[in-house]
């Protein structure tokens, strides 16, 4: 189809400097987990976002010289010639599909503890670690400062170098640059603290070095906050911003604007929704002519239209969008944007980073595997035989394989119990704040409809006799997980209860049934179930205690970032919340717990307890099928797979992995010994011998 001419200004050029981006979409810096250990593997993911069109496609941050070390996270690095060969990888994959490359420039301060090089690490002033390891910096003196200044530089000519278009001066999020801006951390009372001209000193240098470093051949852009410090959403607070982004207006080529807050600036979508930036952009383009991006995890092309229109932004910034979906700007440059994979805001992109491990995607199961297994997000290998597939259980699992299966040209049969698809997806999106979840179910049924090798049986429940009467040549079940009424203790499940007790678990909240008065809800979970479940309820208007064993309330969610509100917010609900707890025994009345660190028991009045603990598979049919009556295995006249929550319980993002990974290797040879390609340095091999004169 033609693109909808209201999309039109979303594809024209825009001017940065000396380089011309293609259109307005931006993938702006984001961290992959990737980085310096992954180069092939970060090579090929950035490589498919051009390929998708975007205009440009930035790194993550690269850190400029070994004193700006972010260890454990894994991040980019500019620091030799090895790693301009390394980028070039990158490079030269963006510009095959004719977009601009970007790198951010980065050197972290009090956030970098230098784990790894064990070199000190310096600041504005001397100041403790700032994500809480157990060292301080060391105040700059004009050596450091100069000495920062000539790393700056040649980091910037390295970026010319590996091919990059843009190079980024990098000066909010905490990070060094930050420091010496904020008028709280920059105490000095030198030529760079003080009064504003001077707080903003070191900033203009960098801008005005890096520019003379590159030439005219890349943009130079900034990355700036555009208010001063929290304040509530969508209130900014601006202090002295304005007036800073004033001073400096005209010097770079581009301002890439984001915020103080970054729990809303790439804020769960429990919290935060689409476009959250905008009052804090209201001002910007008013005190600069140069380019302008920002981000707001931008989905729909109706929202980018009206912010370029309004004038908040020149060019559509994205992060997790890009992730989630990498060929956004095709589909809507090709007058498809029903076909968008939209971002649901769930932020297992961000966990990849503080986990150290490669970024995936609940909704594009196929991120961070582009090179690793060969995998793209629109295409897949046509498939290798004739036999039909069915597939019993439509949750994300099972949505994903018959999506991809019928994308691959296989006749797929989907039959799904309930008359409802999506599974597990449906029941959480109802929960409170997780509405954006249901992308997971819409965006893979509206495929599945366009596909007529693709038919779905509703309200069909399976038995084993049903199945071997189908005649398929391929069977995967995909039934999913219920949560459990016991916890599991450390060794086995246990109960925690009298017999009788009014013991529920989230599968009965959903389902519509609530405790009939005050509650103990108990999160070992860890995730952000507790917390929604004890919100539900509390929206009911029931007295509600959350208590987990670990030190913080949905301790896991601060990989995705929800970690960092999740607490004030049942709090500001009137939910009582009781951490490093383990719940020992509920008699219907009472709740016993036990702390965690000394042991000491402690009673709670309640006449319901919710267990949100671990989940058991559903996996009856499987057994069934796969074991004969004297348990061997069964002969059968089809390969039979159990995937997703069915083969173990894990997040929703697991489960569409797992269903496209079904897909992926139907018909295919796959050595068990070494299942997929390993990125890594290869130093080639070494006889003992060598080894022994190395030692001598």
């Amino acid at each position: 189809m033609p693109r909808d001419p209201r999309y039109d200004i979303l594809f024209e050029p825009v001017r940065i400097g000396p380089v011309t981006t293609r259109n307005r979409f931006y993938q702006v810096p984001h961290c992959t987990g990737m980085g310096w250990v992954r180069p092939r593997t970060l090579a090929e993911m950035r490589g498919v976002k051009a390929e998708g069109g975007w205009g440009v496609v930035c790194t993550e941050y690269c850190s400029i010289h070994p004193a700006s070390d972010d260890q454990l996270h894994i991040s980019a690095t500019l620091w030799d010639e090895s790693d301009i060969r390394a980028h070039r990888l990158m490079t030269d994959k963006v510009h095959a599909h004719g977009a601009l490359a970007g790198a951010e420039l980065w050197f972290g301060g009090a956030r970098s503890a230098n784990l790894a090089t064990r070199l000190v690490s310096f600041d504005v002033a001397s100041m403790p670690n700032a994500v809480g390891h157990p060292f301080q910096t060391r105040a700059m003196d004009k050596t450091d400062i100069r000495d920062f200044r000539r790393w700056h530089r040649k980091a910037a000519l390295r970026a010319r170098e590996a091919g990059f278009d843009i190079v980024y001066v990098y000066a909010t999020h905490g990070y060094l640059l930050a420091h010496f801006l904020d008028p709280e951390t920059n105490t000095r009372g030198d030529e760079y603290g003080g009064s504003l001209e001077n707080r903003t000193r070191l900033v203009r240098e960098l801008i005005e070095e890096t520019k003379e470093a590159v030439g005219d051949r890349c943009a130079v852009a900034v990355r700036f906050a555009a208010d001063e410090k929290i304040g509530e959403d969508g209130q900014p607070v601006t202090g002295e911003r304005r007036e800073m982004l004033a001073m400096m207006a005209e010097m770079p080529d581009l301002w890439d604007i984001n915020i103080a807050d970054y729990s809303l600036e790439m804020g769960a979508s429990r919290f935060v929704k689409e476009g959250a930036l905008e009052p804090y952009m209201a001002f910007v383009r008013s005190v600069t002519t140069k380019p302008v991006v920002t981000v707001g995890r931008f989905t729909s092309p109706d929202t980018m239209v009206r912010m370029v229109k309004a004038g908040i932004t020149d060019l559509i910034g994205a992060a997790r969008p890009s992730i989630a979906d990498p060929f956004l700007p095709k589909k809507i440059e090709e007058g498809r944007p029903e076909d968008i994979r939209e971002c649901i805001g769930c932020n297992i992109c961000y966990s990849g980073d503080s986990l150290s491990v490669p970024i995936r995607c609940t909704q594009n199961p196929t991120m961070g595997e582009e090179w690793r297994q060969g995998w793209h997000p629109e295409t897949i290998r046509p498939k290798g035989s004739d036999g039909q597939v069915l597939i019993v259980g439509a949750g994300p699992a099972g949505l994903e394989a018959a999506r991809a299966l019928g994308l691959r040209g296989y006749r797929v049969a989907l039959a799904e119990a309930t008359r409802v698809l999506g599974g597990r997806v449906v029941r959480e999106a109802a929960l409170p704040g997780m509405r954006e979840y249901i992308r997971v179910r819409d965006y893979r049924e509206g495929q599945i409809l366009k596909m007529p090798n693709v038919e779905v049986f509703r309200e069909s429940r399976l038995s084993a006799a049903d199945v071997l009467a189908f005649g398929a040549a391929h069977v995967c079940i995909a039934t999913g997980a219920r949560w459990r009424r016991d916890l599991f203790t450390g060794k086995r499940f246990e109960a925690v209860a009298d017999a009788g007790a009014q013991v529920l678990t989230p599968d009965d909240i959903m389902d519509g049934a609530l405790p009939t008065g005050p509650t103990v809800v108990y999160d070992a979970d860890g995730y952000y179930m507790g917390g929604v479940i004890a919100e539900r309820l509390r929206a009911a208007g029931l007295e509600v205690t959350l208590v987990t064993p670990h030190d913080r309330v949905s301790h896991w969610a601060e990989h995705t970032g929800e970690g960092w509100r999740v607490p004030g917010h049942l709090m500001r609900l009137g939910i009582r919340l009781m951490t490093a707890h383990a719940m020992k025994w509920f008699d219907g009345a009472t709740a016993t717990i036990a702390c965690e660190h000394s042991g000491r028991e402690e009673v709670l009045p309640a006449s319901g307890l919710v267990l949100a603990g671990q989940r058991a598979p559903v996996d009856d049919l499987y057994a069934a099928l796969r074991y004969a009556p004297d348990g061997t295995d069964a002969e059968l006249p089809f390969t039979l797979t159990r995937i997703g929550d069915c083969e173990a319980p894990a997040i929703i993002a697991a489960a569409t992995y797992a269903g496209h990974r079904y897909a992926q290797n139907l018909d295919r040879a796959i050595d068990i010994d070494l299942p997929i390609r390993h990125d890594r340095i290869d130093v080639g091999l070494v006889a003992p011998a060598d080894w022994a004169a190395a030692a001598e």
